[in-house]
C-alpha cells in the first residue's frame, strides 16, 4: 500500500506496491496517477499554496473511491451519519494535502503511496471524531481497497503480480532501491532488493526506513499505520502471489522484510493477525 508501503507504482491500473507493500492509487490509469504525484507540494511537511485546481482533482479522485465503497461506512456507522463523514473526509484530505511530504514527485513511485495514507488519514480522524476506532478505520480502509481491487480484470492483475519476477521486474526494483540509498528526501523510504534461495523465497525486499511511518509519526497517528501495512496482504493475494514478513517499522522493528514468492499463497484475513508485532521473535 508497500501501501506501507506500497515497489513500483503499477502502471496502467489503480494498485501500488508500496515497498514490498502496498498501497494502492484508487483511480486506474497511469496519467491519472503520475498527474496526482505532480500535484504533491515541492517541500517536505512544509505547508505549501496549492492551486485549487489540483486540490480539486485530489479531493475529486478521493470521493469517487469512497463513493465506490460507501457501504464500508453505512455498515459501521448508519447511513445519515455515514453522508456527513464523508464530506468531513473529503474537507479532513482538502488540509492535508499540503502537508504530504515531497519525495519526488512522479519521478518516485512511492510518491502514490503516501497521497494514499493522507487519505486513509483523513478517513481515521473522521472515524474517531464519530466514536469509532482505528479497527474501524481499518475496516473501512480494507473494503475500499478490495472494492478498487474487484474493478480490475483477474489476469491484468495476475499479470503485474508476474511482472515482479521477470528480468525486467528485477531491474526496475534495484535501480528503485539503489536510489533510495541516496536518501535525497528526507521523508521517501531506503530499501535494499535480493534475491532468495529460489526455495524459501524468490526475492526479498526489506526497508529501514518508511516514508508512511514517517509522515503517520509526524501526524500523530502511529496506531494507523499497522494498518496500512496489513493491506499488503490483501493487495498480493489479489495479485496472486506470496509474501510473507515478519518484522515491521510500523511495531517499533529495525526493518520490513518482505520475502515473495512467485508460487506462494498469501493470506488476508480480517481482522488482522499483526505476526510482526514481535519483530520475528516467539510470543511470549
Amino acid at each position: 500500500m508497500e501501501l506501507c508501503g506500497f515497489g513500483p507504482l503499477m502502471e496502467g491500473w489503480f494498485l501500488c506496491l508500496i515497498g514490498g507493500g502496498v498501497v494502492c492509487r484508487l483511480d486506474c490509469s497511469r496519467d491519472a496517477i503520475m498527474a496526482e504525484a505532480k500535484d504533491l507540494p515541492e517541500a517536505q511537511a512544509v505547508p505549501q499554496r496549492v492551486s485549487s485546481r489540483k486540490t480539486g482533482r485530489l479531493v475529486g479522485g478521493f470521493n469517487r473511491s469512497l463513493e465506490r465503497s460507501a457501504d464500508a461506512l453505512v455498515t459501521s456507522f448508519g447511513e445519515e451519519t455515514a453522508a456527513a463523514m464523508r464530506g468531513e473526509i473529503l474537507d479532513e484530505y482538502r488540509r492535508l494535502i499540503p502537508e504530504v511530504p515531497y519525495i519526488g514527485g512522479w519521478r518516485d513511485s512511492h510518491s502514490g503511496h503516501l497521497l494514499f495514507t493522507a487519505r486513509a488519514l483523513a478517513l481515521h480522524r473522521v472515524v474517531i471524531r464519530h466514536g469509532g476506532s482505528v479497527e474501524d478505520s481499518g475496516w473501512v480502509l480494507r473494503r475500499m481497497v478490495e472494492t478498487e481491487i474487484e474493478r480490475i480484470p483477474r489476469l491484468i492483475r495476475h499479470g503485474r503480480g508476474r511482472f515482479r519476477f521477470t528480468r525486467l521486474g528485477k531491474w526496475w526494483e534495484e535501480a528503485g532501491a539503489r536510489k533510495s540509498q541516496a536518501r535525497e528526501y528526507p521523508g521517501d523510504w531506503v530499501s535494499v532488493r535480493f534475491d532468495g534461495d529460489g526455495e524459501t523465497f524468490d526475492f526479498g525486499l526489506d526497508h529501514t526506513e518508511c516514508g508512511n511511518v514517517k509522515y503517520l509519526n509526524a501526524q500523530e497517528a502511529d496506531e494507523l499505520t499497522p494498518y496500512i501495512c496489513d493491506l499488503e496482504y490483501v493487495v498480493v493475494k489479489a495479485m496472486g502471489f506470496g509474501v510473507r514478513r515478519t518484522k515491521t517499522l510500523a511495531w517499533g522493528c529495525d526493518r520490513c522484510d518482505f520475502r515473495f514468492s512467485k508460487h506462494g499463497v498469501t493470506s488476508a484475513p480480517w481482522p488482522p493477525e499483526f505476526a510482526e508485532r514481535t519483530c520475528g521473535e516467539p510470543e511470549t
